[in-house]
């Protein structure tokens, strides 16, 4: 995903955000996105997860 932004193209979204939002709210922007993204991956994995441990339990009861 960055790989298509490229490098020149991420410090001018990065400069932009520093002067739309200011030093002070910057950091605290970049933490909630942290979060919410993190809380994404872990809802993810854990729909996987259930769906994986699903398809496994039908699969047991089927072969006995």
């Amino acid at each position: 995903m960055l790989s298509s932004i490229g490098f020149p193209g991420l410090i001018l979204i990065l400069i932009i955000a520093l002067v739309i939002f200011g030093p002070k709210k910057l950091p605290e922007i970049g933490k909630a996105a942290g979060q919410t993204l993190r809380e994404f991956r872990k809802s993810t994995h854990d729909l996987t997860n259930d769906d994986t441990e699903g398809t496994n339990e039908t699969k047991k009861s089927e072969a006995k």
